[in-house]
């Protein structure tokens, strides 16, 4: 850069491309401030990613599959998405079910059916299935369940091989896990976001009235807050949708009546803090009146707060939901959610693990992004951060 002194301390620097980049910065407006430091934090940005991808997977993922989420084949129930088969003598595989059944399985994983069964041997622990004209003993005798020729009692070879028909495997009741998974995330996500809208909405309103009134009505407003939040969230959650009875909508309305506590003390503390801003005064002075200050200068100011605070609400929303649909107070069958998936997978946790396994990694998967991305919030809309 161009040498400064004291006589030529006041004229203009040289045009010089150099110098320019040194003194020159684009100003960023507050929008652009806040995605500049949000896009800089990698677990952010990572949340964001996760949240656009499972979104993708709840709402279009359905059109890619061959099944519904209520179909059901009782002939393939509880196949998990990677199976032990063994060597059939006339070619391809052969898979033993939970239910001590022969499936057919082609050299890619297709499922072809089950094998007619033709009779028992109790004596040698024995049941005969015909595979195309040759019989094999499927023998249960021992602590592992094996598929033997009957004569020789010779065990076939066996390897493993991927499920090609059911990439996540099917349950109890031969349904696809992966179509469930997709409607479930898309049902659990939904109420989440319609619980954290009615939240927000009670919240803004009962905590910005509470913080402006101030006084004897902030002090009563806030005392039945504080009732409230006495009261067990998940006990009250469950007395609702008991006397409201299972449902998507008995879900949104027991979610949305009692998270709205948290939303309400954010924002009162945001707006008792904002009041006491010049600009309210000068507001004020102009005769603007207490709806136009309430709602068109101190909440949209309190924004920050009120985005970070609902992207952490919608994770709680979402467990609670599971945390319903796994006590069997959730929406009732054949509809899906994540908590309904984990409470049919309970039952047949030994020996079907991957129907428990799926829902729950994806419930972590959204209560992490949704974190993440709160968290991300919070340190982009703080200016103290800003550096």
């Amino acid at each position: 850069m161009a040498e400064i002194t004291a006589q030529n301390k006041w004229e203009p620097l040289a045009a010089q491309a150099a110098d320019r980049e040194k003194i020159w910065s684009k100003s960023r407006t507050f929008a652009g401030d806040v995605w500049f430091r949000f896009r800089h934090k990698p677990t952010a940005i990572a949340g964001f990613i996760l949240i656009v991808v499972l979104a993708l997977f709840a709402l279009v993922g359905p059109l890619f599959t061959a099944y519904d989420y209520a179909q059901q084949n009782l002939d393939v129930v509880n196949i998990p998405p990677v199976m032990k088969v063994y060597q059939a003598p006339d070619g391809g595989y052969l898979y033993i079910t939970t239910a001590l059944k022969l499936v057919r399985v082609d050299e890619n994983g297709k499922l072809q059916g089950q094998l007619k069964r033709v009779r028992e041997e109790d004596a040698k622990s024995m049941t005969i299935y015909d595979a195309g004209g040759t019989e094999v003993a499927l023998y249960y005798g021992g602590s592992t369940y094996v598929v033997a020729d009957e004569t020789t009692g010779n065990i076939y070879p066996s390897r493993y091989i991927h499920n090609g028909s059911y990439l996540l495997g099917t349950d109890s009741l031969g349904r696809d896990v992966l179509t469930r998974l997709m409607y479930g995330t898309r049902i659990s996500l939904m109420v989440a976001l319609m619980a954290t809208l009615v939240n927000m909405v009670i919240g803004i309103l009962y905590g910005g009235i509470a913080g402006y009134a101030g006084g004897t009505v902030d002090t009563v407003m806030m005392r039945i807050v504080d009732i409230i939040s006495t009261i067990p969230l998940t006990l009250y959650v469950i007395l609702i949708m008991q006397v409201l009875g299972s449902g998507l909508q008995s879900i949104v309305v027991a979610l949305g009546s009692v998270y709205w506590v948290d939303m309400a003390r954010v924002v009162r503390g945001q707006i008792l803090s904002l009041k006491q801003q010049e600009f309210v005064l000068a507001a004020k002075t102009i005769g603007s009146s207490p709806k136009t200050i309430l709602f068109e200068h101190l909440i949209p100011n309190a924004l920050g707060s009120i985005l970070v605070t609902m992207t952490m609400l919608i994770p709680s929303a979402i467990f609670m939901e599971a945390f319903l649909g796994y006590l069997g107070i959730g929406l009732q069958p054949p509809l899906a959610s994540l908590g309904t998936m984990c409470n049919d997978a309970s039952a047949n946790l030994r020996t079907s693990p991957h129907e428990l396994l799926f829902p729950a990694l994806m419930i972590c998967a959204i209560m992490f992004a949704f974190n993440f991305v709160g968290d991300g919030l919070r340190d982009a809309l703080d200016p103290k951060l800003k550096k």
